[in-house]
């Protein structure tokens, strides 16, 4: 599978556990403690993992636009 499509596949799941993770931290208090231990924290690590991935398989493209060296300003 090619890294293109990998990532059509990652980046709406990381909105949908983001969007995920907003709402039972905002409605924590009306959902069972049980629930909200088991889904909020457990997918939060899940999403950072998710994440990680996602800050991997675009290092190319993030190094190209922060870390290329800057060519002198002409002035």
């Amino acid at each position: 599978m090619s890294r293109n499509s990998i990532l059509k596949i990652l980046n709406p799941v990381i909105g949908i556990m983001m969007l995920s993770q907003i709402l039972t931290g905002v409605f924590g208090r009306q959902i069972p403690r049980w629930a909200f231990v088991n889904f909020h924290k457990h997918a939060g690590v899940v999403l950072g993992i998710v994440i990680v991935f996602h800050i991997i398989l675009n290092w190319n493209w993030i190094k190209a636009n922060y870390f290329r060296k800057s060519s002198p300003s002409k002035t």
